[in-house]
């Protein structure tokens, strides 16, 4: 695979040094472009972040000393300096939409953790192992930005990345009709560490601004399909959600009852589940797990500081799974939100779109 040159905007938060960190080694993407704010530009990124630096892991030494360049006002420039650029930026939706859709008419594609974007019809929202095809409306949406390289494709919300890849395999073959979703998710969601938000030690908030809304709407359009120059959502399954924030650093795990059209038996489930890749593991992306969805028999598993990182946080935990007196089944499942959910799963969608020739 060719090497790709390649942009963070919005390099100063808490997904923009996650994507520093899993860019750091990257076999194709070279980083060379780090932007944010206004206030942030003309800083080394060291200086920019600070005291904030809030991953586990230093910051990568070849960007301490990079200049931070302005992400809105260096549009131009930037784009003349890179294949396509990541964007993780914290501004209002209109103001992201406007962003983003600035640096696609430039000729920069963006792949994008913001959600401003992903209802727009001829935006592809991607889980490369699910819906990989939908890749292909960015055709129409090049055609109606008037761009011949430029476009925005974005990945979902982080809490879906949990219980999506779960009920998705099950659908074709036993027709998923009814979901209940209870998820509980990390601070870092919300950009956030025990250090910057001490109340969430030894706490549970049972409000997450917009995320019940995303986690009941968003997967319908996974589960959708092109029409004309389009993505049309599709109508089932019916989705209700409830979304808790938990005092987790890192992981999202969530609690989900189903209904079924032809009830499978648990066998069939686990069955489906081992079996389940996509064209992720199909073109053996550098960021695919090998095994996408695992199972875990024992009561207590999966446990969030135990399974969150396997197969580099890329990989969809499950267990629990046993039938309900009011749906079919119930079991819970686990990813990490800041890899699988964010930025590692905006990583995975870039390389899909790299083999599939979109940023030639």
């Amino acid at each position: 695979m060719k090497q790709y040159n390649v942009g963070i905007i919005g390099a100063t938060g808490m997904v923009g040094q996650r994507f520093a960190t899993i860019l750091e080694n990257h076999p194709w993407f070279n980083v060379k472009v780090l932007a944010a704010s206004e206030r942030s530009a003309g800083k080394t990124y060291k200086d920019a972040v600070g005291d904030r630096w809030a991953m586990t892991v230093p910051m990568p030494k070849d960007m301490e000393d990079m200049i931070i360049m302005d992400a809105d006002n260096d549009v131009e420039k930037i784009a003349g300096m890179v294949d396509f650029v990541f964007c993780a930026v914290n501004l209002t939706k209109d103001e992201t939409k406007k962003l983003e859709e600035k640096y696609a008419k430039a000729e920069c594609p963006v792949v994008s953790n913001n959600s401003a974007n992903r209802h727009t019809p001829d935006v592809p929202m991607v889980i490369p192992e699910i819906n990989a095809d939908h890749i292909k409306v960015i055709d129409a949406q090049r055609k109606r930005l008037g761009t011949k390289r430029g476009f925005v494709a974005v990945k979902s919300n982080c809490s879906l990345q949990s219980y999506v890849p779960a009920l998705y395999p099950l659908d074709a073959e036993f027709g998923v009709e009814d979901v209940l979703v209870c998820t509980y998710q990390a601070i870092s969601g919300a950009g956030k560490t025990f250090d910057t938000w001490p109340e969430m030690m030894d706490n549970v908030i049972p409000y997450i601004g917009g995320e019940e809304e995303k986690s009941e709407k968003e997967p319908l359009k996974i589960w959708g399909e092109i029409k004309g120059d389009e993505i049309v959502p599709a109508t089932k399954p019916h989705f209700t959600a409830q979304c808790l924030r938990v005092a987790v650093t890192d992981g999202h795990m969530a609690a989900v009852f189903v209904r079924f059209k032809n009830k499978p038996s648990k066998e069939q489930i686990l069955e489906k589940w081992e079996q389940f890749s996509g064209r992720a593991q199909e073109l053996e992306l550098p960021s695919a797990p090998k095994q996408f969805i695992y199972y875990f028999a024992e009561d207590n598993l999966p446990q969030t500081k135990l399974q969150r990182n396997l197969e580099g946080g890329m990989a969809i935990s499950c267990g629990r799974l046993r039938e309900d007196t009011q749906y079919d089944y119930k079991f819970v499942c686990l990813s990490h939100n800041t890899l699988r959910g964010a930025a590692g799963g905006a990583v995975l969608l870039a390389e899909l779109l790299c083999a599939e020739g979109y940023m030639d």
